[in-house]
């Protein structure tokens, strides 16, 4: 099922029009977004959960980029890092605050794989997304916050992208640990 290219572009122009509310809606402990997209970012299959926190049906979902949720608070390098990682055929898990239909904001904790075919190539994403540790929240509202800075303070996207993608590189280096090792040492077991 997938919705029509007019509703696709109708949605996305709503979300664009979007602002966000500064309320924010959070996952029950149990409850678990769920959702499939195509190698291009797609969406080919949402639960029901992500429907009802995200505030779109799921005929509206169907064919729309999966983008229609970012929220503006998220550093473009962390989406550069998760599609380096993800397109390479491995999984990530990362920190994500995403933005509602209304404009409401909800953090998840995603845990993002690839789908691969009997020939082992790439034909889409499953991500899971639960309800985050609230003191993970906290320390990545500031990290995020400090690398949309570096985006945003460098008049050339392309530039503000690599340099604070670049800073992330460095912040692991200075811990001496791997992206996979910094996020499993803020959630706890």
């Amino acid at each position: 099922m997938s919705a029509s290219p007019a509703l696709n572009r109708e949605l996305l122009q709503e979300y664009r029009a979007v602002k966000p509310t500064g309320v924010e809606r959070k996952l029950g402990p149990e409850e678990v977004i769920v959702s499939k997209t195509d190698t291009k970012g797609h969406i080919t299959y949402a639960n029901h959960v992500f429907c009802r926190i995200a505030g779109y049906t799921t005929e509206e979902l169907m064919g729309a980029p999966h983008s229609i949720v970012r929220h503006p608070d998220m550093p473009r390098c962390v989406f550069k890092l998760l599609w380096d990682v993800i397109s390479a055929g491995n999984e990530i898990f990362a920190y994500v605050k995403n933005m509602a239909r209304n404009g409401d904001h909800y953090w998840v904790f995603a845990h993002v794989t690839p789908t691969f075919n009997a020939a082992g190539e790439i034909v889409g994403y499953h991500s899971n997304r639960r309800c985050p540790d609230r003191k993970a929240v906290e320390l990545f509202e500031g990290l995020y916050k400090a690398l949309r800075d570096i985006e945003n303070s460098i008049p050339d996207r392309r530039i503000g992208l690599e340099t604070s993608f670049n800073k992330v590189l460095e912040i692991l280096e200075s811990k001496g640990v791997s992206y996979d090792e910094f996020i499993f040492s803020v959630t706890p077991n």
